[in-house]
């Protein structure tokens, strides 16, 4: 089974599985083995399906303001554990192909493969959610036409990003291509250095 086969199977199955509370504040059950990639592009799935519907809920006008204020806290955490994530499954990809030694031409990837994969996690977001809008029975046919259209997009998208993913790991897995990792390094969640977090005490 091609890796973008289980990232079908088991991102379906978290975007379904959310569904069936739609509850920002419902605990995960990851049905996956600890320690397993599926495990990880589950949790992964997850955060980023209750980040969605963070999104929406922070777009309303009428929001109480303190509320969105803890739910932006709330998304830059999602962001960061979103970020922890995709490297975890890149050093999962590291360790599959440690022994793979990089033929004399070897090219570097413009993007990991968990980058790609985070995207895809995405995309199947906006498909399941793109066909909600198609399936409406309250919105008229100028609008469901317009999302029908969007949707063939994004389905065209999912299986142009599915095949490139495939054949990233298959170039890496024959030395074709080689992994280099840059781990993230965002410094506004830094407190040493964010200069509004660590001058704070100087005022």
């Amino acid at each position: 089974m091609n890796f973008t086969n289980i990232c079908d199977l088991v991102f379906n199955k978290a975007i379904n599985d959310y569904h069936l509370k739609d509850d920002v504040d419902f605990p995960i059950n990851n049905p996956y083995e600890t320690g397993s990639i599926e495990n990880r592009l589950y949790l992964k799935c997850w955060i980023d399906t209750v980040q969605w519907h963070l999104e929406d809920i922070i777009r309303n006008p009428k929001i109480d303001p303190m509320e969105a204020l803890q739910l932006k806290r709330r998304i830059d955490s999602s962001n960061q554990d979103r970020t922890d994530l995709v490297e975890q499954i890149d050093s999962y990809f590291l360790r599959e192909y440690s022994g793979v030694k990089p033929l004399e031409d070897a090219t570097i990837n413009t993007e990991s493969p968990a980058w790609a994969t985070d995207r895809l996690s995405i995309l199947y977001l906006k498909i399941y959610h793109m066909r909600e809008q198609v399936e409406r029975n309250d919105a008229d046919e100028k609008h469901i036409e317009k999302c029908r259209m969007k949707l063939d997009v994004l389905l065209e998208q999912k299986k142009d990003l599915s095949t490139a993913i495939d054949q990233l790991l298959d170039d890496i897995s024959s030395g074709k291509k080689y992994m280099k990792v840059y781990r993230q390094m965002k410094m506004y969640n830094d407190p040493s250095t964010n200069p509004v977090l660590y001058n704070m005490d100087k005022k």
